[in-house]
């Protein structure tokens, strides 16, 4: 008798539950993973074990998906958030991403291809990443934020929700973003709660604090540890708390 899995050209592991048939040539489905009516995978995948993939997600071809990441979380607020979440059942992985060990990617988030999603990275509702981007280890990003192409956000750091990044941003470890001027003390406003704004080509030094609703400008750069409180013109370089211009980015040796 000829196995049926030889004729589909992929391979599921026996311990596998996987209740979709929309799969693609040599992809492998290794122990223990649970995959869900209603998703779509490519040709080429790699999902290693005790991998979860809810209903309504879609890979790419040649994306690999570590151990323990969870795709497709559905945000809950357990009765404590002051922000009702709002999202479509829905994700999408572009062709030849990596997801890392014991990432969460929740419900309506699109990653463009040739990203790298670190290590315990969580990303939630309505965030769209763009392609050929590092999410690197333990970045947290929040709601309904937009990140434009090669852009690499380094460990540990934090994008607040209603964030904007541009293109070709570098973001170093441990920074901080906010977007709540109030520190929580208003009840939820989307108009009034509103993250940074951070231009194309910026680069953003370790641990610098970025507070709500600035706009960093297009080539700036924001020195390690700086606090900025305010706008930064494009092409200036700021450190300090509150960080200041020190000179212009065609002046940094």
């Amino acid at each position: 008798m000829q196995n049926p899995q030889a004729e589909l050209n992929y391979f599921i592991h026996k311990s596998a539950c996987v209740e979709t048939n929309k799969i693609g040539s040599n992809t492998r489905i290794s122990a223990f993973v649970v995959i869900e009516a209603d998703v779509q995978i490519g040709s080429d995948v790699i999902i290693h074990p005790h991998v979860t993939i809810e209903s309504g997600v879609t890979i790419g071809d040649s994306v690999e998906i570590f151990p323990g990441a969870y795709l497709g979380k559905e945000p809950k607020g357990a009765g404590a958030m002051a922000r009702k979440p709002e999202f479509d059942r829905i994700v999408s992985i572009g062709d030849n991403c990596s997801i890392g060990p014991n990432s969460v990617i929740y419900y309506d988030v699109k990653i463009g291809k040739n990203t790298l999603i670190g290590d315990n990275a969580s990303i939630r509702e309505k965030v769209i990443v763009g392609e050929f981007c590092i999410i690197s280890r333990g970045v947290t990003i929040n709601y309904n934020t937009q990140i434009g192409d090669r852009t690499k956000i380094m460990d540990l750091t934090h994008i607040t929700g209603n964030c904007e990044i541009g293109n070709d941003v570098f973001i170093s470890v441990l920074v901080a973003t906010t977007n709540d001027r109030a520190i929580g003390k208003l009840e939820y406003n989307e108009d009034r709660v509103r993250g940074p704004k951070i231009e194309d080509n910026v680069a953003i030094g370790a641990g610098a604090n970025i507070l709500p609703g600035v706009r960093i400008g297009m080539g700036s750069i924001v020195a390690a540890a700086a606090v900025v409180s305010k706008d930064i013109p494009a092409g200036k370089m700021v450190a300090g708390n509150p960080a200041r211009v020190i000179k212009s980015v065609n002046e940094v040796e």
